[in-house]
């Protein structure tokens, strides 16, 4: 009965203690021996502690050592992201050379127009006192309503640079002849507006002689020739609907297939004609000069594509007739590019323009030709095409 009693009253006691106890335990307390000795706050003893790092209420105490390891396990790579990294192929040399490439040519569209004007000022071919020739790089345009950089818009910081940057410099550049975006080499500029006037009737007149280098997939049967079939622009529909240039031919194949019909011409066609030679052929493809003898837009393109079954490598409009989708290439053709079918939208266009040709304003012609830029030369050594003795 005196043992319950005190049992009881030790237990009440630590009630009161867990209860009210704010301050440090009095040490001259008497303990029941059949209960546990009363805890204060903070004050645990060793034998109470939980030996496996836990709290009193039972959740494990995070020490510094497994937090650590947490995060570094966090930090490690899963195994399975590991194997499917491992698994896919990496981007050969050549892909990464193409995926270089397209992104340093989107970075000259958006440079500073003084860092462009500096770069076309190095690659100036020709001068005198009415025209400038220069090496236009890949990617950048022409012209461009959209505000990024091209090359009308840093004439005027090109033509002082010219002029050795004097601040009362009245000298202008003006563009006279197209060229594309994708297409690299001679460009021509005039210093007036009238030397840009006597350039264009030169043109009409055919006395600009322009050249193009250019290789396609394919081999052009016969190996010289012209091709003289004009182009309309229509609309392709479809899932992405667009206009593209198409040829638009004033003869077909009669019934009997043994000749030749002529046929109504369209209005709205525009006449075309395109003079071609075969450098080389190999793997399938082939180095091919053109030479325009009109300036309709894009007719080379469109002349080998649609007209010789032979599109310019890289050329992912007018590969397909019919749909707006990436080149496709023969299998051999990726194997000698070191290329993978579903990155080919990257590949560039192949045009070059090589050497440009046209009466001089004293009576002497002016010629002038333009180096293969590396990427055009590289190709050309994995197809194995070799150029004409004497070219670079």
């Amino acid at each position: 009965m005196n043992s319950c009693r005190r049992i009881a009253f030790c237990d009440f006691k630590h009630g009161l203690s867990a209860a009210f106890s704010r301050g440090k335990p009095p040490t001259n307390r008497r303990r029941c021996p059949e209960a546990a000795p009363p805890l204060s706050r903070g004050h645990a003893s060793a034998a109470d502690k939980p030996a496996t790092g836990s709290h009193a209420g039972g959740k494990p105490r995070l020490r510094a050592i497994d937090l650590a390891q947490k995060v570094q396990r966090e930090k490690a790579p899963r195994p399975p992201a590991a194997a499917a990294a491992a698994a896919e192929p990496s981007p050969s040399r050549q892909q990464k050379r193409v995926t270089e490439l397209k992104r340093l040519s989107l970075q000259l569209q958006g440079v500073h127009p003084n860092v462009l004007a500096k770069h076309l000022h190095r690659g100036v071919l020709y001068q005198d006192q009415d025209v400038v020739v220069i090496n236009k790089p890949l990617g950048v345009p022409v012209r461009d309503d959209s505000g990024a950089t091209s090359i009308s818009s840093v004439l005027p910081v090109l033509s002082k640079m010219m002029d050795g940057l004097k601040i009362k410099s009245d000298s202008q550049l003006f563009p006279c002849l197209k060229l594309e975006k994708e297409t690299t080499g001679a460009f021509l500029l005039a210093r007036s507006e009238k030397v840009v006037e006597h350039i264009l009737n030169l043109h009409r007149n055919n006395q600009v002689q322009r050249t193009y280098w250019v290789i396609t997939v394919g081999v052009p049967v016969p190996a010289e020739g012209v091709i003289d079939i004009p182009v309309i622009e229509r609309e392709v529909t479809g899932p992405r609907p667009h206009f593209k240039m198409a040829l638009s031919p004033v003869y077909r194949m009669n019934d009997t297939g043994d000749g030749v019909t002529k046929v109504r011409a369209n209005r709205q066609a525009h006449p075309a004609a395109t003079k071609y030679r075969v450098l080389d052929s190999s793997c399938g493809c082939s180095l091919v000069e053109l030479q325009p003898l009109t300036g309709e837009k894009h007719q080379m393109r469109v002349h080998m594509a649609l007209a010789l079954t032979c599109p310019i490598l890289g050329d992912h409009k007018y590969s397909h007739s019919n749909k707006l989708a990436p080149q496709k290439l023969p299998d051999r053709v990726l194997v000698r590019l070191g290329l993978e079918q579903s990155k080919i939208r990257h590949l560039p266009l192949h045009v070059h323009a090589r050497h440009l040709m046209l009466p001089g304003p004293s009576g002497a012609d002016i010629s002038v030709s333009c180096a293969l830029p590396k990427y055009f030369i590289q190709t050309l050594n994995q197809l194995q095409l070799t150029l004409p003795d004497g070219k670079d």
